[in-house]
């Protein structure tokens, strides 16, 4: 049997990684800090996050993920390499076993450059996992039996929507609208009504503190500084909820029509189940204000957040070994 011992969550936001018999033993960002001249790592994770924006020429903060898939494949072995070292520590003289997480709809080439960075940074077999099994695992969904349940992972580069019957998916749909997209739009928003330029970890406080999918009933407000386009000079500027309803609008909208379209091409003895059982959400991007109550009310079926969502699909991808010796998935490709 596959004795995995580790699973990675390689998310585009965050790494998760859980080690079996300890959980999760690290969660940090997916950014590295490279110097540019000699293409040496300086930091990673959240060191390298505290540095995007604020680096001098010499320096660049960049994240090797993007869109739940590898754009920068040598940053992402250093990175990967770093984080295995972290965990499991530098004098391990076997190598771990690992499964790794991607979105489930990435191609077989980019499934294969996974692989080839974890087998690079140290690892002694790889399994890889689609998102949707992994976070359903990690919510506490028995998905071998034959019953739907659906799951909406929502994270960093990607939005994963799926139902998951006897161990895998029947219908799926992978969207390249997530957590980053909902940063992007309150930047091009501040921009757009204000005039006022901020960075990605102002966005990322806003989306947090006051971003909104449903309308709250009672407004809540945050202050930020950033660059007046105008002036050329700081500027500090009280965001309300409202206007991040009205920035964020359109992503979440995207996602909503994913969830209906995927509702749509369900077989309906599953579509039922799901009317019976609900939705589930898991991934940081879930965790938006209002976004389940919108689900709900547009969709028109009971939708809930797993507990942990942050950590569902690690903790799923860790999990996933436990399930390698039944019949559901004994046919099921080892690498």
């Amino acid at each position: 049997m596959f004795g995995a011992n580790i699973g990675i969550d390689l998310g585009t936001a965050s790494v998760l990684v859980h080690v079996r018999g300890q959980g999760i033993v690290l969660n940090e960002p997916s950014v590295v800090a490279i110097d540019k001249q000699s293409g040496t790592l300086l930091k990673v994770g959240e060191e390298a996050r505290r540095m995007i924006g604020r680096t001098p020429n010499a320096i660049e903060a960049i994240r090797p993920l993007r869109e739940g898939v590898i754009s920068n494949y040598e940053i992402t072995e250093k990175m990967l390499k770093y984080f295995i070292t972290k965990c499991i520590g530098k004098r391990s003289i076997i190598k771990p076993s690992i499964a790794v997480c991607v979105p489930s709809a990435v191609t077989e080439v980019e499934k294969r450059s996974v692989e080839n960075a974890t087998r690079a940074a140290g690892a002694r077999k790889v399994l890889i996992i689609e998102e949707p099994i992994a976070a359903a695992i990690g919510a506490g969904i028995d998905i071998s039996r034959a019953q739907g349940s659906m799951v909406v992972d929502i994270g960093g580069g990607t939005t994963d929507v799926a139902v998951i019957s006897l161990g895998g998916s029947v219908v799926s749909e992978s969207l390249k609208v997530a957590g980053d997209n909902f940063d992007d739009d309150i930047i091009k928003y501040m921009r757009k009504e204000h005039g006022l330029l901020i960075g990605e970890r102002t966005a990322e406080e806003l989306k947090i503190n006051v971003g909104t999918a449903y309308k709250r009933t009672a407004s809540v407000n945050m202050d930020i500084r950033g660059r007046n386009l105008i002036t050329g000079l700081p500027m500090t500027l009280n965001v309300t909820s409202e206007e991040m309803y009205e920035a964020l609008k359109d992503s979440v909208n995207e996602i909503i029509e994913t969830i209906h379209s995927v509702l749509e091409r369900t077989p309906p003895e599953l579509a039922a189940d799901i009317a019976d059982r609900g939705i589930v959400m898991t991934g940081g991007g879930g965790l938006l204000y209002g976004l389940d109550k919108l689900i709900k009310e547009k969709i028109g079926i009971n939708t809930v957040i797993a507990d942990d969502a942050i950590s569902c699909v690690a903790k799923g991808t860790g999990k996933y070994i436990e399930y390698a010796s039944s019949p559901v998935f004994r046919k099921r490709k080892v690498v």
